[in-house]
């Protein structure tokens, strides 16, 4: 895979499984109470947490899950699994427990700041983004690729705080309808990405099969 292939795969991948879109309703409601410029920072924090979260599993999860005695199949396996799971709910038209629970969404609505929870964790950096930045790391051939990595998982912390910053001016523009296409064409290309990884894992391009 050339540089220009993983750079597309990795950010098209991470922006697919954050999915700053769907997370919108949730954000706008935690915030209800807030002003514009209150939701704008509060989306500025939650992305950069976001980022640092990503990063960190990024270049330290697997050294974290070997300490743990895990091992790298098995948290692609797990990972892989992750993925599906987020994008059949995607593709009903739902936000994903996997990313948040109905519970999670309600106590961030009575928060005084949520910057941080739920928002960051696990609305964005949750389980299915987490495992996508691991798996995507353990592709990596060289440190190239990991700094490629790294400016994907920026650049979707970015788009995520675009999109969350737009919501907080223009909350009452945002159609129901629409939210839900989107969310359903986005599960649509999360649920392609986590079939790539299983047809990587089978021809061995990741090390499950194969030398």
């Amino acid at each position: 895979m050339s540089i220009a292939e993983y750079a597309v795969f990795a950010f098209s991948s991470l922006f697919v499984i954050v999915d700053p879109i769907a997370a919108v309703p949730a954000f706008i409601a935690m915030t209800a109470r807030d002003s514009v410029a209150q939701r704008v920072r509060t989306a500025r924090v939650a992305c950069v947490v976001t980022v640092l979260i990503l990063a960190g599993f990024g270049f330290l999860g697997q050294t974290l899950f070997r300490a743990l005695g895990v091992t790298l199949q098995a948290l692609q396996v797990a990972g892989r699994l992750v993925l599906l799971l987020v994008a059949l709910d995607m593709l009903r038209g739902q936000r994903s427990a996997v990313q948040e629970t109905a519970e999670e969404t309600a106590e961030g609505a009575g928060k005084e700041d949520v910057a941080i929870t739920p928002p960051a964790i696990p609305l964005m950096a949750g389980p299915g983004a987490i495992s996508a930045v691991i798996l995507l790391e353990a592709q990596a051939t060289d440190w190239l690729q990991r700094g490629v990595l790294l400016a994907c998982v920026v650049a979707a912390g970015l788009a995520s705080y675009v999109a969350l910053a737009l919501a907080a001016r223009g909350s009452h523009w945002l159609s129901p309808i629409i939210e839900k296409i989107i969310t359903r064409l986005m599960g649509l290309l999360l649920a392609t990405v986590a079939v790539q990884f299983i047809f990587n894992a089978l021809k061995g391009e990741d090390g499950l099969l194969g030398p």
